[in-house]
């Protein structure tokens, strides 16, 4: 079984061998409990799309890891990839820009509210 960093340097290979796009990975490990690490790929068509998907799944499989789930198949702009402690996010560019994930997990650590200092 791979560590978090040995997955996500995986999963970016897998996706670097079907010539993905702006690969972004984001540690969320501080801000969220229910994964450790976001990595989103752009990729110019739904052929592409699922093709960077399948990839990631055959080559983490590969390796002895477990896939928890795959959403967005169907429609191929947004491919989403559960591996457990890493999500994959394979999009299309549109899409990509129009959620901004990077951004809004971004924010969501700015805006989380600071603790307040305990009176002494």
């Amino acid at each position: 079984m791979l560590n978090t960093e040995e997955k996500t340097r995986a999963i970016v290979a897998a996706l670097e061998d079907v010539k993905a796009q702006n690969i972004t990975v984001i540690d969320t490990s501080k801000r969220s409990a229910m994964f450790e690490r976001m990595v989103i790929a752009s990729a110019n068509s739904t052929r592409q799309t699922k093709a960077l998907a399948d990839n990631v799944v055959v080559k983490l499989k590969e390796l002895g890891e477990k896939v928890y789930g795959r959403e967005g198949e169907k429609s191929g702009e947004w491919i989403l990839v559960d591996l457990g402690e890493v999500l994959v996010h394979v999009m299309q560019p549109a899409i990509r820009d129009y959620y901004n994930l990077e951004e809004l997990w971004n924010k969501a650590q700015e805006g989380r509210p600071k603790l307040a200092k305990a009176p002494e």
